[in-house]
């Protein structure tokens, strides 16, 4: 396979003397047409990955933020094969990659074939399935495989070492290092633990590490130094956009 674009775009980032900027942003948020504008302004922002939540009716590792949200994007009729359809009508106007990230029972409804090949089409690069253990991903990964996308692999601070080094086997993309034991959601801290597990991941995992679950402002990286090359942030952007603002507005706190 080729270099993965989302490894791409994180390399482009370090290359520039920053960390790789991945904005959350649930599909079909705050409402079906104004998503769109705002996932054009997080591209145009500054953005170097893009996650596109997939709306699900029982989100388990969402916070109360991110939870409404989705559940907000149903009753307006979000779902997984509308997302697709209105993507593949705008593949090719991101430069950010796109990786879709939802829970295994919309995916597997769909048809994990069809899934990939209309992903593909869509010009999404990746997914994140967090209710998907590393020993049932087989077909997933089979079907992602086969339309060189990335299953981005979730670790964190229970994550033992053998596991790491059994998720770093077949890791593409980036790894996503969950930064708190529990829910999405900003913090004002985070654990001081972390540092610890970074270490053991920038030394099994030949891709880059992007932190996230927690994350609200820019300083809480300055502790993690080059353990981090990329930041994930959902709660804050989605709090942002629900209070009155806009994603590029948002944006820019990031690059200053």
């Amino acid at each position: 396979m080729s270099q993965s674009i989302l490894t791409t775009r994180m390399m482009e980032a370090l290359a520039a003397g920053r960390k790789a900027l991945i904005p959350f942003l649930p599909g079909g948020f705050p409402d079906k047409e104004r998503f769109f504008d705002e996932l054009a302004a997080l591209d145009a922002g500054g953005a170097d990955i893009i996650e596109i939540g997939v709306p699900f009716s029982d989100p388990v590792a969402d916070g109360p933020v991110v939870e409404q949200a989705s559940l907000d994007c149903l009753l307006n009729g979000t779902c997984l094969s509308w997302l697709l359809y209105e993507l593949e009508k705008r593949k090719g106007q991101y430069r950010a990659g796109l990786v879709l990230m939802g829970y295994y029972n919309p995916f597997l409804q769909y048809g994990l074939e069809q899934l990939a090949e209309d992903a593909a089409a869509a010009g999404v690069s990746g997914f994140i399935v967090p209710d998907v253990p590393l020993e049932e991903s087989g077909p997933l990964r089979a079907a992602l495989d086969a339309h060189n996308l990335d299953l981005i692999p979730l670790v964190g601070l229970n994550t033992s070492e053998e596991r790491l080094a059994a998720y770093a086997k077949d890791a593409r993309g980036y790894v996503y290092f969950v930064s708190v034991l529990g829910t999405t959601g900003m913090r004002e801290s985070l654990p001081t633990e972390i540092k610890e597990r970074l270490t053991a991941v920038r030394r099994l995992f030949k891709v880059p590490v992007a932190l996230g679950f927690g994350i609200k402002a820019p300083e809480q990286l300055t502790a993690f130094g080059d353990l981090v090359d990329g930041v994930v942030f959902g709660s804050a952007l989605i709090a942002h956009i629900k209070a009155g603002g806009t994603a590029a507005e948002f944006m820019l706190r990031w690059r200053s």
